[in-house]
């Protein structure tokens, strides 16, 4: 099978791909959700003319003018109004967000009342009609529509929804990525390793990577390199629902990569097998039904790379979120070789240095060397065939954090 242009991987990939059906959840449990329909107001807000300070409600022809003197003849705090009429010469102290009383028209603020004593208060400030009163409906209007199909629901609209009075919401459902790892030589974090083995490290990548773009990642483990071990479970995440497995390592060419023939002898239909990009090259994509299966490389870095590239991009749309790379402009601080056939994603660090943006390579791009992945902020990207590059030539770069 001929190596596949990252684009028409990613192309292929995303193919079909649309969000996934909707669920309804309790408001708390939708932070960082996408909505599958509307939010509609359930009720007008403010649903009264209410108080937007603390001070006293009373008529404008009694106190547009000072000093004014009246009479306070009740009181209303948040929650309960004052039942009676606001007459000639009268006031009610109010706190905010208190209704505004029947009769008064205006809110004088307390700072500019001075408490005389004996239920007698003297305006000191000139206050204009209407001030300090929040209308009914300034904010929304039972039946509006406050938030449209495909928002993520941030702080904000979780807020906005909850005032609107839904106890809950419709969503789209988190996808399920089921992770697999493959090889005899892994042993999870903590162990005593022998002298053959090595620490299984690429799964909690992945697991981060799925959770960054909200999904749901469910680790299976390390299965040995055997057939049955590995048929148990891919088995295991069929019958969690994964709408998407992910295996590492063991989707190669080699005697002991044996997930593409598990996957085939459950029926997956492969799409394609090589691509044309280092690190990543051996990456594998197919469908088992309904469910997408990605193979990334064992390398860590590899891995990781892919993973922004494609399991991102794929999750993301799955959960129905929008998502694009941050890809920018920087200048070289090295010089760089011309590039082969593969595109290469090149670990960088870059920074700003007179107000542009400025990407040195490492010298080192082996795809197992995890620790200058961690120490990179970028990947500069080389296209198939580009020309060797020198200092100050413009490159692009894919930004990571």
């Amino acid at each position: 099978m001929a190596l596949l242009p990252v684009a028409e991987a990613l192309e292929r990939l995303l193919a079909g791909a649309t969000a996934l059906p909707g669920e309804s959840i309790p408001l708390a449990d939708a932070a960082d959700r996408a909505l599958t329909e509307p939010v509609v107001a359930l009720r007008t807000q403010p649903p009264f003319n209410a108080s937007a300070m603390d001070g006293y409600a009373a008529r404008f022809a009694d106190v547009g003018s000072v000093p004014a003197r009246l009479s306070v003849i009740g009181m209303a705090p948040a929650g309960r109004g004052f039942t009676g009429i606001v007459g000639k010469g009268e006031a009610v102290r109010l706190f905010t967000g208190a209704p505004l009383p029947e009769g008064a028209d205006t809110i004088v603020i307390q700072e500019n009342v001075r408490d005389l004593g004996g239920g007698q208060i003297e305006v000191t400030e000139p206050t204009s009609a209407g001030r300090n009163i929040r209308r009914a409906g300034l904010d929304f209007l039972k039946g509006d529509v406050l938030l449209e199909k495909g928002r993520l629901l941030d702080p904000a609209a979780l807020s906005l929804a909850a005032s609107a009075n839904h106890p809950s919401l419709t969503v789209v459902r988190r996808p399920l990525v089921a992770i697999i790892a493959t090889g005899d030589e892994l042993l999870p974090p903590g162990s005593e390793l022998g002298p053959d083995q090595i620490i299984s490290s690429n799964a909690y990548g992945v697991v981060a990577a799925a959770q960054s773009v909200g999904a749901r990642a469910l680790d299976l483990g390390i299965a040995a390199d055997r057939h049955d071990a590995i048929a148990a479970l891919v088995g295991k995440a069929v019958e969690a629902g994964a709408d998407v497995i992910v295996t590492l390592g063991g989707a190669s060419v080699g005697d002991h990569d044996l997930i593409h023939d598990v996957l085939t002898g459950q029926g997956m239909q492969l799409d394609f097998w090589k691509i044309a990009m280092r690190p990543g090259k051996p990456l594998m994509f197919g469908r088992l039904g309904n469910i997408r299966c990605i193979g990334l490389p064992g390398n860590p870095v590899a891995s990781l790379v892919c993973s922004q590239l494609f399991l991102k991009p794929l999750l993301a749309r799955l959960g129905g979120r929008s998502y694009r790379q941050d890809i920018r402009t920087a200048r070289l601080a090295a010089a760089m070789h011309a590039n082969d056939l593969r595109q290469d994603y090149v670990r960088a660090v870059v920074r700003e240095d007179a107000g542009q943006l400025v990407a040195t390579p490492f010298g080192i791009q082996d795809s197992s060397m995890l620790k200058m992945l961690a120490d990179a902020n970028g990947l500069i990207v080389r296209q198939p065939l580009a020309p060797a590059a020198e200092v100050g030539d413009e490159c692009s770069v894919l930004m990571l954090r």
